[in-house]
Order: C-alpha cells, then sequence, then structure tokens
C-alpha cells in the first residue's frame, strides 16, 4: 500500500467516525479520539490497536491527527537531491523529526515527534473535516 493510499483510506475511516460523533462537542470528539478509547471503540482505525500498541509512547496519546499536518509527502517523488529522490519532509522541520535514507530514497521520519497527538494541538488546529487539516500534506512534484 503505498503512503497515498494509506492517507485516502484514513480519510475515509476518520470520516466514518465523525459520522457517529456528529452531534458531540469539539471537546467530546478530542476526548472520544483518546488512544485508549479508540483502541476499544474503534479496533479498525489503526493496526496498532489490535497490536496493544502506540505509534508513539507517549502518555495522553491522542489519535484524532493519526498523520501530521506537517508530514509532506508524494508517492512519485517530491525532487531530487543528489542521486536520491525526496519523498517526504517535514514542513516545519521539527527538531525531533529526522530523515531516512536508502541507496536512492530519502523520507522522513517523525517517529520522534509527538506534536500532532497532543490534544492542545488538537483544539488550535480543529476540523470536523480531517482532510481540511491535512490539505498540504500531499502535494505535487515540485
Amino acid at each position: 500500500m503505498t503512503y497515498e493510499e494509506w492517507f485516502k483510506s484514513q480519510a475515509k475511516l476518520h470520516k466514518t467516525i465523525m459520522n457517529k460523533l456528529n452531534d458531540k462537542s469539539i471537546g467530546e470528539i478530542i476526548e472520544y479520539f483518546r488512544y485508549e478509547n479508540m483502541k476499544i471503540n474503534e479496533p479498525d482505525f489503526c493496526p496498532l490497536y489490535k497490536k496493544n500498541k502506540k505509534c508513539h509512547e507517549m502518555e495522553n496519546l491522542n489519535c484524532y491527527l493519526c498523520a501530521c499536518p506537517y508530514f509532506v509527502f508524494n508517492d512519485n517523488g517530491i525532487l531530487k537531491q543528489n542521486e536520491k529522490t525526496l519523498y517526504s519532509f517535514c514542513s516545519i522541520n521539527s527538531k525531533n523529526g529526522s530523515t531516512f535514507e536508502g541507496e536512492d530514497y530519502i523520507h522522513h521520519d517523525c517517529s520522534n515527534c509527538t506534536i500532532p497527538h497532543k490534544e492542545k494541538f488538537i483544539k488550535k488546529r480543529f476540523n470536523k473535516d480531517w482532510l481540511e487539516i491535512m490539505k498540504n500534506v500531499l502535494i505535487n512534484k515540485l
């Protein structure tokens, strides 16, 4: 599965949950997306739930932004850097992010960054339409 396929699939899952929560307040929605609740009530939202694992080891992990609005990607590549293709990067250049490189590729690694999983961050950027928050992540080649 490409990242774009995962992204679109995740958007559908998110929309399905949001349809169930259409009468809830912003606070109640954000609360609903807490890892502990999602693992029990939405086990198909994330494959890690069934393994009782978190994507980021942190207290109060919130899954509303299961993808980061600062993670920019294109499955076909964004640009060439020397002989390698850059496929993803962090648009805010988070100090907790890094890259991993192979023979001919470069990807962003945000496994040490917890920014989008904090409720304060989610509240500031909240939109019931997840794709509206994520509108700048999928880009065309530069």
